[in-house]
């Protein structure tokens, strides 16, 4: 006996809950959308301070690279030069 229209609805009608409910079932674990940008503004603000902080020290070591070699050529070997 063939299905009838109304069969075939009904049977639509369960496969779409059971596709949802699935569904739900495996995003529920997933951040809201609001969570996700919050957490990334979070993320992205440290990667900013990082990148600032690395700035600094890139400029610290040029100059105390710039200190050592002057030093270094006042004082060769690390001992006083002989005047």
């Amino acid at each position: 006996m063939p299905l009838t229209k109304q069969d075939l609805t009904q049977i639509k009608l369960v496969v779409e809950d059971v596709v949802e409910e699935k569904l739900e079932e495996k995003l529920k674990f997933l951040p809201t959308k609001d969570e996700f940008y919050t957490e990334t503004a979070k993320l992205m603000k440290e990667v900013q301070n990082m990148r600032e902080e690395q700035e600094t020290l890139t400029y610290r070591v040029s100059t105390h690279s710039d200190q050592i070699d002057t030093l270094e050529k006042i004082h060769p070997g690390g001992a006083h030069a002989i005047v």
